[in-house]
């Protein structure tokens, strides 16, 4: 059975920080909107919070800094009263020894011992002064910035059980974006800066980092951000279709608009008349419900995604460890990462006596750890934090699985070329479908990042032009402005868009 919604001005594709963000900034501006979403109990696509039995857990654990005021701003504005401030600690396991995360030079050689310290100076000094010139793969560009042996010993595990493959298969683009502005030199500074006391100051949300001591963190988890902009764009007098799945997307040539179809678990339709759209699918799945089909299907096809798994246990603890998060570079268990949840926010775990841990598994839809029964998976989780000596398995009282498909966007040696053809055909044949966040670009970038995607496309439909590339956006949130000086001014914000402005 169809049903039809209306006409809208804009239809988004997908809850999570990015279709958000436009959602809140297009009804503020006073848009009609009407945002589709997969999910059919949660908002916040990766950054929700999840809730089982009282205890509440972040998939992935997510970090509320940015380098951009304005989000920031938007930040404080849908959550003025509830985002607390939290010490940051997070460690590499390695070889049954902790590490600073990020490295602190002194700690690390002398975990190492003085033989493994000598080699690892050796080998940096040695590509500091012979880098390789041809810089391909993550590999690399990791030997370039620390030498081979520190990168085999702190990245290269970790690194290949987190992607599922070689790290000289992967795109040097990956670690430029992610790992950029760490080296060993850095590392030794703010060493030493921080055992004379010079790097405390207020969090104000707009910290560096890789050197970030503390951070500011929802109550609630990073959920309760979305549920409020959720809750802000009904407000408006807007719809958020929960439980709904893209179908087709179709160019209506008549009226010039578009015809948005969604599929209810039910397998009851919906149809949304849209005159723009803004989508944070993945772009793998906008290509493949495009009507007619994109001549560069067989690229998007091409597209590669990670998934992963998080495996919650309760157990009966007061404080198993003081970790936000844990790295876990050992070949000995499959577990990637280990969050404690109490760490990010006291009110996350009900009970004081019982400790919630997130353990990550990254895995493809379909193998074998995907597939694996929830059951399986527990008792997966509880045996491994046994043989890292994090708890013992009979403190474990429950725990519940939760799966997170599409999680990273792949940087294999072809995806650039993949998206670049994908998003040039989308430009040039339909200027009113944007592209936006993590998934929506194939960008694996921080929400901040997707977010500050989403202000500038809304800035740009307000325009009724293209006076932004939000392509431009790098992982810092910095951006480039494609318009003359007056354009720029005139969209400084959206705030004060007049209603003449609104897009037919």
């Amino acid at each position: 059975m169809a049903n039809g919604t209306g006409a809208v001005d804009v239809a988004i594709i997908g809850a999570g920080p990015a279709g958000l963000t436009a959602a809140y900034l297009l009804g503020k501006a006073g848009y009609s909107v009407a945002v589709v979403e997969k999910d059919p109990t949660y908002v916040g696509g990766i950054s929700r919070t999840v809730e089982h039995d009282g205890f509440r857990f972040d998939i992935g654990g997510h970090r509320f800094f940015s380098r951009s005021k304005e989000v920031v701003d938007l930040w404080n504005e849908l959550l003025p009263d509830d985002f607390i401030e939290r010490p940051r600690m997070s460690r590499i396991y390695y070889e049954g020894k902790f590490y600073s995360y990020p490295l602190r030079a002194f700690e690390a050689l002398a975990n190492l011992g003085i033989w493994r310290s000598t080699l690892c100076m050796a080998s940096y000094l040695r590509w500091k002064m012979r880098p390789k010139r041809d810089v391909r793969s993550f590999e690399d560009w990791v030997v370039n910035q620390f030498g081979h042996k520190l990168y085999s010993i702190f990245f290269k595990t970790y690194t290949e059980k987190v992607w599922g493959m070689p790290c000289d298969e992967m795109s040097a683009d990956w670690a430029a974006q992610r790992i950029k502005g760490l080296s060993l030199g850095s590392a030794v500074i703010d060493g030493l800066k921080r055992s004379l006391g010079l790097n405390k100051r207020p969090n104000d949300g707009m910290q560096t980092k890789s050197l970030l001591e503390n951070f500011r963190y929802p109550r609630l988890g990073p959920g309760m951000m979305w549920d409020a902009a959720r809750d802000r764009v009904i407000e408006h007098g807007n719809r958020v279709l929960m439980g709904h799945s893209l179908k087709q997307l179709a160019r209506d040539e008549v009226g010039d608009r578009w015809r948005v179809i969604a599929t209810a678990a039910d397998g009851a339709t919906v149809t949304i008349n849209a005159a723009q759209v803004i989508s944070s699918a993945p772009m793998r799945e906008l290509a493949a419900r495009l009507q007619p089909l994109p001549a560069t299907l067989p690229q998007a096809a091409d597209l590669r995604y990670r998934d992963f798994l998080t495996v919650a246990l309760m157990i009966r603890s007061h404080d198993l460890f003081p970790d936000n998060w844990i790295y876990i570079h050992d070949s000995k268990v499959k577990v990637g990462r280990v969050q404690n949840f109490r760490s990010w926010s006291p009110e996350m775990v009900p009970d004081p006596a019982i400790a919630c841990v997130g353990l990550e598994y990254f895995c493809f839809e379909g193998d074998g750890l995907w597939s694996a029964s929830d059951e399986d998976l527990v008792a997966l989780a509880t045996r491994e934090m046994a043989i890292l000596g994090l708890c013992d398995a009979a403190q474990v009282e429950g725990g519940v699985v939760v799966r997170q498909e599409k999680a990273y966007p792949v940087y294999d040696d072809r995806y650039r070329d993949n998206v670049d053809a994908l998003r040039e055909e989308i430009e040039a044949r339909y200027p009113s479908l944007h592209c936006v966040g993590r998934n929506g670009m194939h960008r694996y970038n921080n929400q901040d990042h997707a977010m500050m995607t989403a202000m500038l496309t809304v800035r740009n439909i307000v325009a009724g032009e293209r006076i932004y590339d939000i392509w431009g956006v790098n992982e810092d949130a910095e951006y480039h402005e494609a318009g003359t000086e007056g354009e720029r001014a005139a969209l400084a914000s959206v705030r004060d868009v007049p209603e003449r402005l609104r897009a037919a």
